[in-house]
């Protein structure tokens, strides 16, 4: 063939599975000695040479395989069900999956990804930091799949933002509250980025008005400082960027004696583990994040054997979980100034801006 051929050809004249031929070269042990001849038989006649080396024969184990995983935060709780789902799709495939944590810097998001370039077949990287132009680089030098992040030339998994933020305007909007103020995230993030237009979309077509509080870290620490603002604000609704921001949300307004959600209802994104073990639970936009992860790896595992590296951005489905962190608005809020306002601040200083709807 004029190509290098792939796990998917050896399983195809093998007459078996891609994961069996993946699990014959990196866990032998799992496959019956008969089953294991015929790949590596199969593998020799089509010249496949498995791993990064380009000359290793069947059956010769100089390195696993293996897919990086790189994450912003692996404190976030976020991350969880997608390195759960990562971890899965490598398995199957009989992958080594690495994991990487950037601690929400480019700069060290983008040293960690040159140190794995020769190191692993593929690169996930999650809620990527660096810049467009950084990741291109990237796409250049190694099969690559981004999560939460959309540019032309790699491989995309996203969830649908729009609809999420949609349903939560609406949900809001049914509950008589008039203003929504969205506790933004990082100033790097394209999710927040993507969150705050849709919202201010659904806002104008829903006849509400909408508020930034940002940028923030992706914390409930930078939630709980936050919350001053929401309450000095005159806030009945909030938005935030993530599920750990709207729990720290939460968290700073009772202490400052504001009550969730008699006075002021809440809503995350992502529906973390924690959202049903605070109190009140929360309210949130749910992201298949296990799917996610296991999709991210798989495609990139694809790339890695030889697919079509791009194509149209696998959008995922979202919902929203109505808890009791929202309720019905039970005041009319404090007129806004009209006109757009901003002032420049930080993850302790953050700004504020005013978007006026059609009210």
């Amino acid at each position: 063939m004029d190509r290098r051929p792939t796990i998917y050809d050896v399983a195809l004249e093998a007459g078996v599975a891609a994961s069996t031929v993946s699990r014959a070269y990196a866990r032998p042990g799992r496959v019956n000695a008969e089953t294991a001849q015929k790949i590596f038989e199969a593998a020799e006649r089509l010249g496949y040479r498995t791993g990064r080396g380009g000359g290793q024969r069947p059956g010769d184990r100089i390195a696993q395989e293996s897919i990086a995983l790189v994450i912003a935060d692996v404190t976030n709780p976020f991350y969880g069900e997608i390195i759960k789902g990562g971890y899965e799709a490598a398995r199957e495939a009989g992958y080594q999956l690495i994991l990487s944590h950037t601690n929400e810097s480019p700069e060290v998001e983008r040293q960690t990804i040159e140190r794995e370039l020769e190191q692993v077949d593929g690169i996930v990287i999650a809620s990527s930091r660096m810049t467009d132009s950084s990741l291109r680089m990237v796409i250049k030098q190694k099969p690559v799949v981004l999560l939460n992040r959309i540019i032309p030339e790699a491989s995309c998994v996203v969830n649908d933002i729009d609809r999420g933020i949609r349903r939560a305007a609406e949900h809001l909007g049914s509950l008589g509250h008039e203003r929504i103020f969205y506790v933004a995230g990082p100033e790097t993030s394209w999710s927040d980025g993507m969150r705050w237009r849709a919202l201010r979309e659904a806002a104008a077509e829903l006849e509400l008005e909408v508020r930034r509080i940002g940028p923030n870290e992706p914390t409930v620490l930078a939630g709980l400082s936050a919350a001053r603002r929401v309450a000095q604000a005159g806030a009945t609704a909030v938005l935030a960027y993530n599920d750990a921001v709207a729990i720290g949300v939460m968290k700073g307004l009772r202490k400052l004696g504001v009550a969730v959600p008699d006075e002021v209802s809440v809503v995350g994104f992502d529906n973390i583990i924690f959202d049903e073990l605070v109190e009140p639970a929360l309210t949130t936009i749910a992201s298949p994040l296990y799917r996610m992860g296991f999709t991210g790896v798989q495609n990139c595992i694809a790339v890695a054997q030889g697919a079509r590296s791009r194509g149209a951005p696998l959008v995922l489905p979202v919902r929203l979980v109505i808890r009791q962190s929202t309720g019905q608005c039970r005041r009319k809020r404090t007129s806004p100034a009209r006109g757009t306002t901003s002032v420049s601040g930080s993850a302790s200083k953050a700004a504020t801006s005013i978007v006026p709807g059609s009210r």
